[in-house]
């Protein structure tokens, strides 16, 4: 199942509260990138993913497969909180590269 624009525009909504972030449509889903940074996506079913890392792993995230064959990564499932959503993608960007242009 694909994901929605809806589900899409809400994620973006949620993520104000950072500059430079931005998504492109990917294989039925979404990614998204802070900074140049590939840190998560929207996947099957609306589920939004981050990226695991060091950083990360405090925060005690559950994790999820994006899709079969694909590493874990965590499920972000309460966005209300802007300063720990905010937080929360600063760590993981904190130990990601920018993609290569």
């Amino acid at each position: 199942m694909t994901t929605t624009k809806e589900y899409k525009n809400y994620i973006l909504e949620k993520l104000e509260c950072l500059d430079s972030i931005f998504c492109r449509p990917m294989m039925g889903g979404y990614l998204f990138y802070y900074q140049d940074i590939l840190f998560g996506g929207i996947y099957e079913d609306d589920h939004f993913l981050i990226k695991k890392t060091d950083s990360n792993e405090k925060y005690h995230l559950k994790e999820a497969l994006p899709y079969q064959g694909a590493k874990m990564m965590y499920l972000m499932e309460d966005l209300e909180d802007s300063e720990r959503v905010k937080s929360i993608i600063l760590d993981t960007c904190r130990d990601l590269k920018p993609k290569k242009k």
